[in-house]
């Protein structure tokens, strides 16, 4: 399944969370994900706009809490609510649910590991968006391993 039109198509990945939420891109070839911004939940949506007007989006990759029965987490009611305000405002884009289980974990090691100061780490949307970068890369190399497919689900 090719997502792309050669190196003008980005796909963004978003850790939606009730107050903050983390993005990040894919570089214009869609090979890795970067961490782009932390926006007010609130102003997701007017974030995005802004977005797409200056870059081709071709998918968004959203986190999906989940617990380790893999049932939904509580806090997807909050995620369910975004995506349904996301689907109306972008029907043509299609989105695609990835599970963020550990992904804070991941971001918390990746910022130590990275050599990132105590403070730094301490700035409240810093885990968000390398959170959403993990997401988006999860879901690009799903992507690669299943040569046509991947493992996500679509929403």
């Amino acid at each position: 399944m090719h997502h792309k039109i050669l190196g003008v198509e980005r796909i963004i990945g978003i850790d939606y969370g009730k107050k903050r939420v983390g993005i990040a891109v894919t570089d214009p070839l869609c090979i890795f994900a970067s961490p782009l911004e932390t926006v007010a939940s609130a102003k997701l949506i007017e974030y995005l706009k802004n977005y797409a007007q200056k870059e081709k989006v071709c998918r968004f990759v959203v986190g999906y809490p989940k617990n380790l029965n893999n049932k939904p987490a509580e806090c997807a009611q909050y995620v369910d609510a975004f995506l349904k305000n996301l689907k109306r405002v972008f029907p043509e884009i299609p989105i695609s649910l990835e599970d963020e289980r550990f992904t804070t974990t991941l971001a918390q090691r990746a910022m130590i590991d990275g050599g990132m100061k105590k403070s730094d780490r301490r700035e409240k949307g810093a885990a968000d968006k390398i959170s959403a970068a993990i997401i988006l890369q999860s879901y690009i190399d799903a992507i690669k391993c299943a040569a046509g497919g991947h493992n996500g689900a679509d929403f």
